[in-house]
């Protein structure tokens, strides 16, 4: 038995919840890292993993093993990256998962730089607008907006968006230009943006002065999805908030057009997050520094 991947899987089984997830993450076929598990558990003579049908628990016994090999495994790679190539070319596969307008708009322009720099680098993306579970889908790290609330995280924040509220100039002609964020609710039709999360409307918000008007839940539609956000804009369908940087080329084209710009909202944080108990590998490091240098011009 090979113990070190034993443990390795072991390990993966009890962060991913499942001996499928933990195989899609290894990339090896479950029936290895079933057999991996079963030969770990034969040579410590105990169960660290109770199996039925519908999921995977750990037992006493396992999380306690958990635990002590977790330290090890991290030390490892720690003693590993302190050494030769990989302390001064940082290698191997990097896991990042971010919404789809900061991947298409931001990031994946910008990756060229980051990749000529560390060519040993190997960057998997994960886009879309739901969050993932970065311990159970073996991410290393995310790019997320708004603030954190995930408190088992640790996240550093990278920069903070503007926003801009904009319509196709056909349906301004159709329905006017709105004076005051009153009339969206009374006299205009509203694309809202929905959390991928949870469902639910996130509300267009205004500041001019004293005054602050929040508009939840009203809308003609909703869509959770930011590039399909940009989209409903585009064809008619009403007036969207969103972010300047994903709606910057349709504003400098004219295919959208700016409204109530008198009236400003709050810039959006954006993080780089990552848990707290996964070593922060070379490339990792490199990674979020990089980041973290290059992101406010991003959005600027």
């Amino acid at each position: 038995m090979d113990q070190l991947a034993a443990i390795r899987a072991f390990a993966r089984v009890v962060e991913a919840g499942s001996f499928t997830r933990a195989a899609d993450s290894l990339d090896m076929p479950k029936a290895t890292v079933t057999k991996l598990v079963q030969s770990l558990e034969a040579h410590l003579r105990v169960r660290l993993l109770q199996r039925t049908t519908r999921r995977v628990t750990v037992t006493p016994e396992g999380a306690e093993y958990y635990e002590k090999t977790g330290r090890l495994l991290a030390e490892l790679e720690e003693i590993d990256g302190g050494f030769g190539v990989s302390q001064s070319r940082p290698r191997g596969r990097l896991r990042i998962d971010v919404g789809s307008s900061v991947a298409n708009l931001l990031l994946l322009p910008a990756l060229p730089e980051f990749l000529a720099r560390y060519p040993e680098i190997r960057v998997d993306l994960g886009v879309s607008d739901r969050h993932v579970d970065l311990v159970g889908e073996n991410v290393d790290c995310v790019i997320r907006g708004g603030p954190l609330s995930e408190q088992a995280m640790v996240g550093r924040q990278i920069g903070a968006a503007a926003w801009v509220t904009c319509a196709a100039p056909g349906y301004l002609e159709r329905h006017g230009v709105p004076a005051d964020p009153g009339e969206l609710e009374r006299e205009h039709r509203v694309v809202s943006y929905l959390s991928a999360r949870t469902n639910r409307v996130l509300p267009m918000e205004f500041s001019k002065g004293k005054q602050h008007v929040a508009l939840p839940g009203t809308r003609n539609v909703g869509v959770n999805e930011s590039n399909a956000h940009i989209a409903a804009a585009l064809a008619g369908l009403g007036v969207i908030q969103t972010f300047r940087y994903a709606a910057r080329a349709h504003l400098e084209a004219g295919t959208l057009a700016p409204v109530l710009e008198d009236w400003t909202r709050q810039p959006y944080p954006f993080y780089i997050v990552y848990p707290p108990n996964r070593h922060l590998h070379n490339r990792l490091r490199v990674f979020i520094d990089w980041i973290a240098e290059r992101f406010p011009a991003l959005l600027s």
